[in-house]
């Protein structure tokens, strides 16, 4: 898919860029949101990609998000990212249909 996009979640301004500059080197089309909320406003079901999401963030938390992007029925694969992760919650998004579980993302 030629233009689609990775799509990046997070509330931490420094992992955002990072993950961007990785994603960039690696000629990826790269989006970046705040916030979930910030997000789901720009986003629109023909924007093709995949989604990588912080599960720890004020308002609207990755999991959160997940579950409204699978209510909407958009197709976007998820990656869930954490610092802060564990058992329950790697469980919790892999059965709510994340692509993958990355814990431990210390970036910046």
């Amino acid at each position: 898919m030629p233009d689609a996009t990775v799509f990046i979640v997070d509330d931490d301004a420094d992992v955002r860029d990072s993950l961007r500059a990785l994603l960039e080197s690696a000629r990826f089309r790269v989006d970046d949101y705040a916030s979930a909320r910030a997000f789901l406003t720009a986003y629109t079901p023909e924007c093709g990609g995949c989604l990588v999401a912080d599960i720890r963030m004020p308002d609207m938390d990755g999991l959160a998000l997940q579950e409204e992007v699978a209510r909407r029925q958009t197709g976007l694969p998820v990656i869930i990212i954490t610092g802060h992760g564990d058992i329950p919650l790697a469980v919790r998004a892999m059965k709510a249909g994340a692509i993958d579980f990355i814990e431990n993302v210390t970036l910046g």
